[in-house]
């Protein structure tokens, strides 16, 4: 495994810190399939389109999505597959049933 330098240890914890809220993740969560517009994360998750604006700003800054305009609307994707398997990992660790020798 590599070992990770002083700034790149900064920037996974951010990355983590930034996840760590329910809505932002929702919202990175909707945008892991295809292109999807900001009305349609914010009927998908329940929330207003200007939440959801507001958690796409901090989730591009971080380079966890992207954008792309079509028109007068602008779609958005996971910025690569690295998150889409990180999720896609977390997931699946949240799913699994606790061993009998898990300590909590």
């Amino acid at each position: 495994m590599i070992t990770p330098n002083d700034s790149q240890i900064t920037v996974i914890a951010e990355t983590y810190r930034l996840l760590g809220d329910p809505t932002r993740l929702r919202v990175l969560l909707a945008c892991l399939g295809e292109p999807i517009a900001v009305g349609d994360i914010a009927k998908g998750i329940g929330v207003s389109p200007s939440l959801v604006s507001h958690h796409l700003r901090l989730l591009r800054a971080a380079r966890l999505v992207r954008g792309e305009r079509r028109n007068k609307q602008v779609f958005y994707q996971a910025a690569d597959e690295h998150i889409a398997h990180m999720l896609a990992d977390m997931i699946e660790h949240a799913c699994e049933e606790p061993g009998e020798d898990a300590e909590l």
